[in-house]
């Protein structure tokens, strides 16, 4: 059975004509990479390769470290998909399903991946440069935190008045319980509450896709920025004197006071 979406986006019914998937392509796979690294983390940490435990290649090259102290480039995508223990994994995921799949159903896979990882990309870099900024640097980063919060906003957003039931009892409209989880999160990270989560991250991955959704809905006038950025760079008189420069008609004028032969 899949939904069926009406005109109202608020609302969708069962369906058994296809459309709506409930474990949309990207969805799927990152539920499955995510679960997948967490077992052979667990699983086969103990083995030893070229004398290492795999438990320590996996703990010293793929989480997200600070500038400095094991930084690598990769590490701003590889965090994404580590966990620290089993409760971390089972919230991301059941998140990242429960506010992903509607999402990726109406973008597409490809708009939805690209999202996903660019949310996680700014909750990456966030703490990696603000971070130091606000206080002592912490341990290294992982978790998908991040890039969910990013899922987060864009739910608020774009359905920001279906019903999501709070502990599955009480009704809360999608835009205020969105705002609700990211007070929490400026409140811990200014309190210094709930030590141990990268509060941070979540609020870089957040405000990176309201970003995102607000240039993509065309709320910020992104090419109207761009344009008017180069003519300050380029002066408007410059740029027409450019856009008028045909070389062929250079050519022309420069061969026309050629005597003709007799």
């Amino acid at each position: 059975m899949a939904y069926y979406r009406y005109t109202n986006s608020n609302y969708y019914r069962p369906s058994f004509f296809g459309g709506f998937k409930y474990f949309p392509p990207v969805i799927k796979a990152l539920l499955v990479s995510n679960t997948a690294v967490y077992l052979v983390t667990g699983l086969f940490g103990a083995f030893r390769l070229q004398g290492a435990q795999m438990a320590d290649i996996i703990n010293r090259y793929f989480p997200l470290y600070p500038l400095g102290e094991g930084f690598q480039v990769w590490q701003l995508f590889t965090y994404l998909f580590m966990h620290a223990n089993f409760i971390h994994l089972l919230f991301n995921m059941f998140a990242l399903w429960m506010f992903g799949m509607e999402l990726e159903n109406d973008w597409g896979s490809r708009k939805f991946l690209s999202y996903y990882l660019i949310c996680g990309l700014g909750a990456g870099l966030s703490n990696l440069f603000i971070g130091p900024l606000l206080g002592p640097v912490g341990p290294p980063t992982v978790g998908a935190s991040g890039a969910i919060f990013g899922v987060l906003i864009a739910f608020g957003v774009i359905y920001p008045n279906r019903p999501i039931f709070l502990y599955f009892l009480f009704p809360i409209r999608a835009r205020y319980f969105i705002m609700f989880y990211i007070f929490m999160e400026l409140y811990y990270e200014l309190t210094g509450s709930a030590a141990g989560v990268a509060h941070l991250a979540h609020l870089g991955g957040a405000a990176v896709g309201f970003v995102y959704l607000m240039i993509d809905q065309r709320r910020i006038p992104f090419q109207r920025i761009i344009s008017r950025a180069r003519q300050r760079i380029v002066p408007s008189e410059k740029v027409e004197e450019y856009s008028s420069y045909d070389p062929r008609r250079a050519v022309d004028a420069k061969y026309s006071d050629v005597p003709d032969p007799e």
